[in-house]
């Protein structure tokens, strides 16, 4: 196990969870047996989080493109995500985890917005990590939304075009409730953003491995927060 510092931990972490496919027809089964394993990695995670007082935890779970997926994958991934809801949620909330989402939960099926409605209830008061799944979920439509938000609010007057600013921007996408990710994990090998976390990623740390997202485990974690903690974190400035 890594020797991380625990003062030094990072406040938010996101993760690109990729290679599940691949785990899968590595070992000659279907895809849906990849996710499924998936899920079990997602639940190490979490636990190895809140021990070690993460603050925010973003899962890339479905993205805005992942709808050109078959059909057949498509519907398993939500009905995992339903049914991990229905099983986890008790001891989500044992563990004192919050429930969040970014993205847009309506061209989620029903089941699936009821399962999160749920877990939104149930974990508000929650003050362990904030667990903040990535649904539906694309940076580009996320600023898009939030630029015709601000048009709007300039044409009925609620903001002067001279109040925009960064700041004001964050205020406008469906993040700006989280802090910017300190460190932003992709597994699998690929080292690309995906149309994730665009605007939020400016100055994060990112961390790239080729481990597939269902081998990826707590020692691994920390592998990427001790590399995390070992990097000069500058902000544009100088040091």
């Amino acid at each position: 196990m890594y020797d991380i510092d625990l003062d030094n931990i990072p406040s938010h972490i996101a993760i690109i969870m990729d290679g599940n496919g691949r785990w899968a027809k590595s070992r000659f089964l279907p895809r849906a047996a990849g996710h499924k394993a998936g899920v079990e990695t997602i639940r190490k995670v979490i636990k190895e989080c809140s021990r070690l007082n993460v603050n925010h935890l973003t899962l890339y779970a479905f993205s805005t493109e992942n709808w050109k997926r078959p059909k057949l994958e498509v519907d398993t991934l939500m009905t995992l995500l339903s049914s991990y809801l229905k099983s986890e949620i008790k001891e989500l909330h044992k563990n004192n985890v919050k429930v969040t989402t970014i993205g847009d939960m309506s061209k989620l099926p029903d089941v699936c917005v009821e399962e999160l409605e749920k877990a939104y209830e149930l974990t508000k008061d929650n003050t362990g990590v904030n667990l903040n799944l990535a649904l539906n979920y694309g940076s580009r439509y996320d600023i898009t939304l939030a630029l015709k938000n601000i048009l709007n609010d300039l044409k009925d007057s609620d903001i002067h075009i001279d109040d925009i600013s960064e700041e004001l921007i964050s205020d406008y996408l469906s993040t700006k409730y989280l802090k910017d990710p300190d460190l932003i994990i992709r597994t699998s090998g690929e080292q690309r953003l995906s149309n994730f976390l665009l605007w939020e990623a400016a100055y994060s740390e990112f961390y790239f491995t080729d481990t597939l997202w269902p081998d990826f485990d707590e020692k691994e974690l920390r592998k990427a927060i001790y590399e995390y903690q070992n990097r000069e974190r500058r902000f544009g400035g100088l040091k």
